[in-house]
């Protein structure tokens, strides 16, 4: 499955996506897609087949599923 990642800050952005790396997953930084929003205007774009975990993710602001061409929210920050 493919995960959109979305943050408040690049910094954010940039250590998720390091971490993704770092535990040997392709994981792209990129411009968030227009029918999603977030702060800081990136995102990090990854698969993977378990469910991702979230806890402990720097500045986190939501995680969509790219289900039949468009994006289901399977986590928003308060």
């Amino acid at each position: 499955m493919t995960y959109i990642a979305t943050f408040y800050t690049h910094f954010g952005a940039l250590t998720f996506q390091r971490e993704q790396k770092r535990r040997g997953l392709n994981a792209q930084m990129m411009p968030v897609p227009r029918a999603l929003s977030a702060s800081c205007g990136v995102c990090v774009r990854f698969a993977q087949e378990e469910a991702p975990q979230v806890e402990g993710a720097t500045d986190l602001e939501g995680l969509y599923q790219e289900e039949n061409g468009g994006y289901r929210c399977v986590f928003q920050a308060e």
